[in-house]
C-alpha cells in the first residue's frame, strides 16, 4: 500500500494536488514528504516551462515554431520522467533527480 500511495504522488498533473496536500498538512514519513515535494518541484517546473515556452511562441513569429516544439519536448520528458521514477519506486531503487532532488530538498 505505501508503493501505491506514493506512486500517486508521482502521476503527471493529477499527482500533484495530492503531493501537495500532505506537504500542507504536513503529514506522512520522511520518504512522503521528500517524494510529495520532488513531485512539487517537477511539476510546477514544467508548467513554468509550458507557459514560458507558450508565452514566447505567442509573442514571436519567428521562433514560434522551435519554442512550440521545444514545449512539447518539455511536456513528453516530464510524463516520461515521472513514469520512470514510478517504475525505479516499484523496483525499490532511489527516486531521486540530480538538479531537482537537491532543491526539493531545500524546501521547508
Amino acid at each position: 500500500m505505501p508503493r501505491l500511495k506514493l506512486s500517486l504522488y508521482l502521476i503527471p498533473i493529477f499527482g500533484f494536488f495530492p503531493a501537495l496536500w500532505t506537504l500542507l498538512l504536513q503529514q506522512g514519513d520522511r520518504r512522503e514528504q521528500s517524494i510529495s515535494k520532488l513531485s512539487v518541484v517537477l511539476a510546477l517546473s514544467w508548467l513554468s516551462a509550458y507557459v514560458l515556452l507558450g508565452t514566447g511562441a505567442a509573442v514571436s513569429e519567428t521562433a514560434a515554431l522551435r519554442l512550440l516544439i521545444t514545449s512539447s519536448l518539455v511536456g513528453s520528458g516530464y510524463f516520461l520522467v515521472s513514469l520512470w521514477l514510478i517504475l525505479r519506486l516499484w523496483q525499490g531503487k532511489s527516486v531521486k533527480l540530480p538538479g531537482l532532488s537537491q532543491l526539493s530538498d531545500r524546501l521547508p
